[in-house]
């Protein structure tokens, strides 16, 4: 089984991203504004993280906009690698996207909470370049869009990844002592995690070191 990349989400300064690299992130998360949840920083600061980060290393914008031209707007902006729809796209106008960004890679969240997330998921994996399984609710009023440190039924997740043909990250309350029991279940392509790392709500490199520890 192939190590899945790791992408450390909630990166809040330079120097949290050098941290982040430096214990083995393949990829960064870069929170824009957000209708709840944990990690959200201006724009003007995503923008100056995503300048200092080298390739491989990738960036995620993500986003909450849901029509095109506002997801547009708000990357340009930033200028990430990469776009993380967290939520679901109006009309699902990915060609708009891509017509306009046809450099930038397309992440799209899909909120597993039952087997019309597995249907959701199958659909919009022919327009983007790799789906993100997580753990919110854009069902509730105040839309949970990610960065819940819960984890969700990862019989799903894996019906998802065996279903799509591009590559599948795992977030939801991902730590190190549940780690192996996700690669082992659903064998994603990508993990992403965000509280399990943090103390006090600041990247513990201690903890980011017993993470990929447990990825054996």
């Amino acid at each position: 089984m192939t190590r899945p990349r790791v992408k450390i989400c909630c990166i809040s300064s330079v120097e949290e991203a050098k941290i982040a690299i430096d214990h083995g992130a393949a990829a960064l998360g870069l929170v824009g504004h957000m209708p709840s949840g944990p990690g959200v920083i201006g724009d003007e600061l995503i923008y100056q993280i995503a300048q200092t980060v080298p390739p491989p290393i990738a960036t995620f914008l993500l986003t909450s906009e849901t029509k095109p031209q506002d997801i547009i707007a708000h990357y340009q902006k930033v200028q990430t690698t990469t776009i993380q729809i967290v939520d679901a796209l109006e009309q699902r106008e990915y060609q708009m996207l891509r017509d306009e960004l046809p450099h930038v890679k397309l992440v799209q969240v899909i909120h597993v909470i039952d087997e019309g997330s597995v249907r959701e998921a199958v659909e919009v994996s022919r327009f983007v370049d790799a789906i993100l399984l997580d753990s919110g609710n854009p069902n509730l009023a105040i839309k949970e869009l990610g960065g819940t440190g819960r984890t969700h039924n990862w019989a799903l997740s894996k019906e998802i990844r065996k279903a799509i043909a591009i590559p599948l990250f795992l977030a939801g309350g991902l730590n190190k002592d549940n780690v192996r029991q996700a690669i082992e279940t659903v064998e994603p392509f990508g993990l992403d995690l965000c509280s399990s790392v943090r103390t006090d709500g600041r990247l513990d490199p201690q903890k980011l070191g017993a993470f990929f520890a447990a990825m054996g």
